[in-house]
């Protein structure tokens, strides 16, 4: 009986500390921000995003099968040749009917998020913002990414779930 009580509770034991350290590699949501904020001074969009770390390394390794590490200095040109094209093609903008030109400037990392800083061509003031972002839509079919536009100090925002990419504002 003691030895079957202890079966019982070893097996309870591994069965909880497997668990608990696959729970803390894989979180239960996935979402980002993205923002987009017109400066009157630069008459551009300074565009900030920001996603969980983990999720934008596999996002990055899936789409084009090579694996990169944030914390790793070694991986940082890779990675800002990666981030610089994986935004040009899941990220646009479009203000008054017309695209816009988005430059990469390079990201920011810590232990659990990155922030990927990005900014757009000289505009006057739009009244009308559309974007198209579908940034880790690629790895997730559950993501969701909050969007925040803030032109002349006014701020609209929303969210956008998968497969769902495009949101526009007037100002």
């Amino acid at each position: 009986m003691i030895f079957k009580r202890f079966l019982l509770f070893c097996a309870t034991a591994f069965l909880v500390l497997s668990l608990s350290s696959w729970s803390t590699r894989i979180h239960p949501y996935h979402v980002g921000s993205v923002e987009f904020n017109y400066n009157p001074t630069s008459k551009t969009f300074e565009i900030t995003g920001k996603f969980f770390l983990d999720d934008l390394e596999n996002a990055l390794k899936e789409k084009y099968g090579k694996p990169v590490h944030f914390d790793d200095a070694k991986y940082k040109q890779q990675i800002n040749e990666l981030l610089k094209k994986y935004c040009e093609e899941y990220l646009k903008v479009k203000t008054d009917n017309k695209f816009l030109k988005i430059n990469y400037i390079g990201f920011e990392e810590n232990s659990e998020s990155v922030n990927i800083y990005l900014e757009s061509e000289t505009l006057n003031p739009p009244k009308k913002v559309e974007v198209a972002v579908s940034l880790l839509y690629n790895f997730f079919d559950d993501q969701m990414n909050i969007i925040h536009i803030i032109v002349n100090g006014k701020r609209e925002s929303d969210k956008l779930n998968y497969p769902n990419r495009y949101l526009y504002k007037i100002f």
